[in-house]
C-alpha cells in the first residue's frame, strides 16, 4: 500500500531539519576564538598609603622661656615667627618692687645672721655662751645665705633684666605683650630650634598595622609642589586625635631641605609600605561578574574559568590571588567572549 504523498514530505523536512540543527551544534562545539595570552609574573610590589599633615616644630627642640620673678613686661623685641638668632634681645622685665624688697630683707638677714654669729663667738671665748647657741648661730647664718642665693638666682638682686635667646629659632609662642604686669614663673614664650623640623602626619586608624618607624615617606609641600622631601617614620601615635580624628604620625625633615619649607605649611606625604612577592598580570586579563572576578587560563587549547582576588595596582598590571602560579597563561584580549570550556586560539 502507498503512503500518502503529505507524509512523505513531512518526513523529509523533519529529516533536513535534524540535518541542519545537527551541523549548527557541531560547528558551535568546534568553532573557536582568537585570544591574546600572556604569562603571570611575580613582582615586589608595595602600596603607598597617601596622607595630608602641617609642618611643626620639632618637639624635642622647643625651648620654654619663663619669668622666675614677678615684674613688668618694659620692652618686647621679638615678635611671633619672627627667626632669632643665639644672644638676640627678647625681653626687658623690671623687677616687681616687692619683689626686690624680698632680696633686699634677705640681703638684711645675711648681714645680722653675720653679726650675730660674730658677736656668740665673742661671748663664747668670754665663757658667757655656749658652743649650741655658737652652733645655732652659724646654721641661722647659712640659712639666711641660702636663701639669699636662691633669690640671686631668680633675678632678684637685679632691678630690670634683658633676656636674650639661647639658641638660633623661631619664635612658635609668645605669651606675653609690652607693658603687661607678670607673676613669678609666668610663661613668657617658646622657641624652636630653626633646623629640627617635622611633618606632623594624619593617617586612619586601621592603617597602622602597615606603619612602623623607619617606613620611607616623601614629603611634598601643596603650595611648592616642585620640592620633594624624602624622609622616614620617627614616631606612631597610638592615640586617635580628637580634632582631626586620625592618628598622628612624625617624619622629621632633613636639615638640609628646611630652608624649603615654612612651619606650619600643608604637606601631602607618599607612605611607602614593605613591598612583598605578589602573582602581577595585565588589568585587560581579569573580568568580573556577579561572583566576583576571575580569569581565564589555557588547558589543553580550551578556556579555564578561573576565581581570583585583585589586590594592588601598578600600571597597567594588578595583583591577583587564586589558584594560579608563576608561569601560567592567562588570556589578556578577546576573554570578553569567552566561557568556560570554549576552544581558543592564540594569535600572534
Amino acid at each position: 500500500m502507498k503512503k500518502p504523498l503529505m507524509t512523505i514530505r513531512f518526513s523529509t523536512l523533519l529529516c533536513l531539519l535534524g540535518m541542519a540543527f545537527a551541523s549548527i551544534s557541531y560547528a558551535e562545539n568546534t568553532q573557536s576564538v582568537a585570544v591574546k595570552t600572556t604569562v603571570v609574573v611575580e613582582k615586589q610590589i608595595g602600596e603607598t598609603l597617601m596622607a595630608y599633615g602641617v609642618i611643626d616644630p620639632d618637639p624635642d627642640q622647643v625651648l620654654s622661656l619663663s619669668l622666675s620673678r614677678a615684674g613688668l613686661i618694659n620692652r618686647v623685641w621679638v615678635r611671633l615667627g619672627q627667626r632669632v638668632k643665639r644672644g638676640a634681645k627678647l625681653l626687658e622685665v623690671i623687677t616687681a618692687p616687692d619683689a626686690r624688697m624680698q632680696y633686699l630683707q634677705a640681703q638684711s638677714a645675711v648681714d645680722y645672721a653675720s653679726l650675730e654669729l660674730e658677736r656668740k663667738q665673742r661671748l663664747l671665748k668670754e665663757q658667757l655662751a655656749t658652743r649650741t647657741q655658737v652652733d645655732a648661730a652659724r646654721k641661722a647664718l647659712r640659712d639666711a645665705r641660702a636663701s639669699l642665693e636662691a633669690l640671686h638666682q631668680r633675678g632678684l638682686d637685679r632691678t630690670k633684666e634683658t633676656l636674650r635667646a639661647p639658641m638660633d629659632g623661631i619664635i612658635t609662642r609668645l605669651d606675653v605683650t609690652q607693658g603687661q604686669r607678670v607673676q613669678a614663673d609666668t610663661s613668657a614664650m617658646l622657641i624652636a630650634a630653626e633646623k629640627r623640623l617635622i611633618a606632623r602626619l594624619g593617617v586612619e586608624a586601621e592603617d597602622l598595622g602597615s606603619l612602623k618607624p623607619g617606613t620611607p615617606v616623601t614629603l611634598v609641600p601643596v603650595f611648592v609642589a616642585d620640592v620633594r622631601v624624602q624622609s622616614q617614620i620617627r614616631e606612631v601615635h597610638a592615640m586617635i586625635n580628637p580634632r582631626t580624628h586620625l592618628v598622628e604620625v612624625l617624619a622629621p625633615i632633613p636639615e638640609q631641605q628646611v630652608d624649603h619649607l615654612v612651619l606650619g605649611s600643608r604637606l601631602l606625604a607618599y607612605i611607602h609600605l614593605t613591598p612583598h612577592p605578589a602573582l602581577m598580570v595585565p588589568r585587560s586579563a581579569v573580568l568580573r561578574d556577579e561572583q566576583g572576578t576571575f580569569v581565564y587560563t589555557v588547558r589543553q587549547s580550551q578556556a579555564q574559568k578561573i576565581r581570583v582576588r585583585t589586590g594592588l595596582e601598578r600600571g597597567n598590571e594588578i595583583e591577583i590571588t587564586g589558584p594560579l602560579k608563576v608561569g601560567d597563561f592567562v588570556v589578556m584580549l578577546g576573554n570578553y567572549e569567552l566561557h568556560d570550556g570554549m576552544s581558543i586560539r592564540e594569535i600572534r
